[in-house]
């Protein structure tokens, strides 16, 4: 995981600048590339760029597609902090802590973490669509699945459920298939990403996608377990906000020694979706143990 995330970083800190497209605003855009930098620069664990990287070594990817795999995972992550940036703002989760920082609308202000939210989005986009060592009809294949998963039909309109759900009682299939669009689809993503760029089959992309379903609800369980037993400083946001906000959640339903068994039910069910693959897909299954051990 340390050589994929130090990838990720290196390519972050290289679409980290802004380039106006008129030389007599750049000066202008100082405030809002300071703002791109401290939410690019404020950590986290890099996961789903991690995964777009194991899931193209699971296949065997061809050294042309290095550099295709770090816009990829960049794009996955810029498409993450995104949502983050915009889950923390008032009208949403209304958060103040994130990464163990103040949020970016904290930071700044909520216009500018906005316009942030919204130029990240933007630029994951790019990325993909610049991706070499990728064919045409790979880039646009990449395009269209960050797009189908992050949009209303999937991040979007998960948080949009999230949102409408707050303070009522969700059953277990009600709350899975919320989580499967929120949380599930950019985990998803990230492995379909990772796939296109190494030339997978389509049952190996297909295999890869089974195993994102249950790895993606698996790190929501696990989510849910943390927001009750950790708190701000292991975390780096503030813990036991679902309940105060009378929402739903596997803990709630499940209490926690069943939303624990719910995790582990979740990885095993994962991990056979790897059958097919053989230790080349190793980084793909410790990273799968790791999300569903963590402690933060």
């Amino acid at each position: 995981m340390s050589h994929s995330r130090e990838r990720c970083e290196a390519r972050l800190q290289a679409v980290g600048g802004i380039a106006a497209q008129d030389a007599r605003a750049a000066a202008a855009l100082g405030g809002l590339e300071a703002a791109v930098r401290y939410a690019l620069e404020a950590g986290g664990k890099r996961i789903r760029p991690c995964l777009v990287y194991a899931a193209a070594q699971a296949i065997g990817h061809a050294a042309d597609a290095d550099a295709a795999l770090d816009n990829a995972a960049c794009a996955m992550e810029l498409m993450h902090t995104y949502s983050l940036i915009h889950d923390d703002l008032p009208a949403m989760d209304d958060d103040a802590l994130r990464r163990g920082r103040p949020t970016l609308h904290k930071a700044f202000d909520e216009a500018t973490a906005i316009l942030v939210g919204d130029g990240l989005q933007a630029l994951a986009f790019e990325l993909l669509a610049d991706a070499q060592g990728v064919s045409a009809k790979g880039r646009v294949a990449m395009v269209r699945v960050l797009a189908r998963a992050s949009g209303l039909g999937g991040m979007v309109g998960g948080q949009f459920v999230d949102i409408a759900a707050t303070g009522s009682t969700l059953t277990l299939p009600e709350l899975q298939g919320l989580h499967a669009l929120k949380t599930g689809a950019l985990i998803r993503a990230a492995l379909s990403l990772g796939a296109i760029a190494a030339g997978a089959a389509d049952d190996e992309r297909s295999a890869l996608e089974t195993f994102g379903q249950h790895l993606g609800l698996a790190f929501q369980v696990v989510d849910d377990i943390l927001d009750v037993e950790g708190n701000a400083a292991t975390l780096g946001k503030t813990g036991g906000k679902d309940a105060l906000a009378g929402k739903t959640t596997y803990v709630s339903l499940l209490g926690l020694a069943g939303a624990r068994a719910a995790a582990d039910a979740l990885l095993t069910e994962g991990l056979e979706a790897l059958g097919r693959f053989g230790r080349q897909a190793d980084p793909l299954r410790e990273l799968a143990r790791f999300i569903v051990q963590r402690e933060a």
